[in-house]
């Protein structure tokens, strides 16, 4: 069992993870960073809607940092290899305006953009209302084209106030 194991994971061809590269940090610290060919931004925390500036300032400077919120463990994510972004959002109208410049860096892109919302329940405040969102969807698709822009649906939440039948 365990030959065959780890003669799978030797096989050619086999994804072994993304390829690291060193980059130099804000302060100037050479740094270990992951430089992964995808990158799948937003799905922690949505970046269109919220952070914007703070995505594009981190694309011009190469790389990205985040915490391991459970062991506090920092990470360095280069944009060196970088041959996708793929912006997961329930409210991208804010990021509309940087478009431009993503297509300038000629790094293709396409968004998912979440059906879903908490409005009534209470969990969701800052988000546009779902007639907005479809709106922002229409605009995004006439802009990127229909392609590169896909609904997706959040996982359901259940709780006490929230049922199955809602």
């Amino acid at each position: 069992m365990l030959v065959s194991i780890l003669q799978r994971e030797n096989m050619p061809g086999r994804f072994k993870g993304w390829e690291h590269v060193q980059i130099l940090d804000d302060g100037g610290i050479s740094r270990d960073a992951t430089a992964p060919v995808i990158i799948s931004a937003s799905r922690s925390t949505d970046i269109p809607a919220f952070f914007g500036d703070w995505f594009m300032h981190r694309l011009d400077r190469g790389y990205a940092a985040w915490e391991n919120p459970w062991n506090r463990q920092k990470y360095y994510v280069s944009f060196a290899r970088t041959r996708a972004l793929a912006f997961w959002s329930k409210n991208p109208a804010l990021f509309l305006k940087f478009l431009p410049l993503l297509d300038e860096k000629k790094i293709p892109y396409y968004f998912l953009l979440t059906l879903n919302d908490y409005v009534d329940e209470g969990l969701e405040p800052r988000i546009p209302d779902l007639s907005n969102r479809v709106e922002t969807f229409i605009a995004l698709s006439k802009i990127v084209g229909e392609g590169r822009v896909v609904w997706r649906f959040d996982p359901l939440i259940l709780a006490d106030t929230l049922s199955v039948d809602d």
